[in-house]
């Protein structure tokens, strides 16, 4: 959500962003805030000298008694009680209008970094650069639930009897092999200097308005039914939920943290065979990493935590590509992002297992999060977010970028401290 004084000062902005991002449908709230935010301040300085006058003439009816002039005392009253009546008509009038001019605020996207391409979707993201040499071996590499298979490692099909279509079981060294990877996504984070934690699964309404846009959680979210609770769908919603009208010291600044969550996602519509299997589900795990900050700092932690990400996924022996997003694939809320994908030697092409975002200062808005300066002044910081690791989509990219011919899955020297010393996974 954007701060209504930019947008009462520099529409026009807004609404070429709005163009930017081409959702030319809602440029006519811009038009409406507009008009909503004039009456609301008309409203309010028409209280405010209601309140006056009232003072005034409670100061007169006094000396009007004390002058015993009951009858124009009474007339004055009778100002007063018609004043009061005004009064509270227009405070019940603010209220609705300040609560459209919200409804509408919610709706206008974020002022995207104007280094951020412009297109219409993902089609048009772009790419920036790639890590390591995407190879395609001269043998044939199987669907991904194929290879688990061969491991013993998944059951869709009980999954299925037990939860529906999207589920899955996990087992033996393939179940092993993702818990290996969270676990390692974890102490990677804890060596930048990030603090571990565990989040609750489940948040409050107003937090999941807090932090992203109503058609991104429409499209997401699972509603627990007959209470005001969500079922996360990415563990940042809690984490940056946890500073939900806080007001932060700014020598606590940045709060850097990596959580572990299940994630909980409708996944509607059709996908192609290449994202069933895991690839595309309602319920998996994953390890994040979120930062709030300074916003002259936020630009600088974007950068480094893609990178970070790189840097995870490299020494796992998978290579990878950094894909900026343009304005239309930017969610509403966001500033600027970018993807990591990882190379799939099935597919020979790349697939998306990272996402970062710079989201500025609308979740702390939205939120009602503020700093407070050592000098006592107040403002808001900025929010970022990124996938450590997801081991669904990782575990994709892993048995693909690691099968050998005969079967086996090399463990890279990174990960086998976690896989009990094993170097390699044999089938059986």
């Amino acid at each position: 959500m954007i701060d209504i004084k930019f947008l009462r000062e520099d529409p026009e902005t807004v609404r070429q962003n709005i163009r930017n991002k081409f959702q030319d449908a809602k440029l006519p709230l811009v038009d409406e805030v507009i008009a909503l935010d004039r009456e609301n301040r008309s409203i309010k300085q028409e209280v405010e000298d209601l309140r006056a006058l009232r003072n005034r003439l409670s100061r007169q009816i006094g000396m009007l008694m004390g002058q015993g002039k009951r009858e124009e005392a009474a007339a004055v009253r009778a100002q007063v009680a018609a004043d009061a009546d005004r009064i509270n008509e227009l405070s019940a009038r603010e209220k609705t209008v300040e609560e459209e001019i919200r409804r509408r605020m919610m709706l206008i996207p974020n002022i995207i970094d104007p280094s951020v391409p412009i297109g219409r979707d993902d089609s048009e993201n772009v790419e920036v650069q790639r890590f390591g040499e995407p190879k395609v071996p001269d043998f044939p590499i199987p669907y991904h639930t194929e290879i688990m298979e061969r491991f013993r490692g998944i059951d869709m099909d009980a999954a299925g009897r037990v939860s529906g279509n999207g589920f899955y079981y996990l087992m033996g060294d393939i179940a092993r092999l993702h818990e290996a990877v969270l676990a390692y996504a974890r102490d990677f984070m804890i060596d930048k200097g990030f603090t571990f934690c565990f989040p609750p699964f489940m948040i409050l309404g107003k937090v999941v308005e807090g932090v992203m846009s109503q058609s991104d959680m429409d499209a997401m979210m699972y509603k627990i039914e007959g209470e005001d609770l969500y079922l996360i769908g990415t563990s940042e919603h809690s984490m940056i939920g946890k500073f939900i009208d806080q007001i932060l010291p700014e020598k606590s600044l940045p709060q850097t943290l990596t959580s572990y969550s299940p994630c909980f996602r409708k996944e509607k519509g059709a996908h192609g065979i290449e994202e069933r299997g895991v690839y595309r589900i309602h319920q998996f795990e994953k390890q994040e990493m979120i930062v709030v900050c300074r916003p002259e700092d936020s630009m600088a932690w974007y950068e480094q935590m893609w990178k970070w990400s790189v840097e995870l996924f490299r020494s796992l022996d998978i290579p990878v590509r950094q894909l900026e997003c343009c304005s239309g694939d930017l969610a509403d809320l966001k500033v600027k992002s970018c993807d990591i994908e990882a190379w799939s030697p099935r597919q020979q092409k790349y697939f998306e297992v990272c996402s970062c975002s710079n989201l500025g200062d609308a979740q702390a808005r939205r939120l009602r999060m503020r700093v407070k300066s050592e000098d006592g002044r107040s403002y808001l910081p900025h929010t970022l977010n990124n996938t450590v690791v997801a081991p669904p989509r990782m575990l994709i990219a892993f048995l693909e970028n690691n099968l050998q011919e005969d079967g086996r899955v090399l463990i890279p020297a990174a990960l086998q401290p976690y896989m009990g010393g094993k170097k390699e996974l044999l089938p059986g």
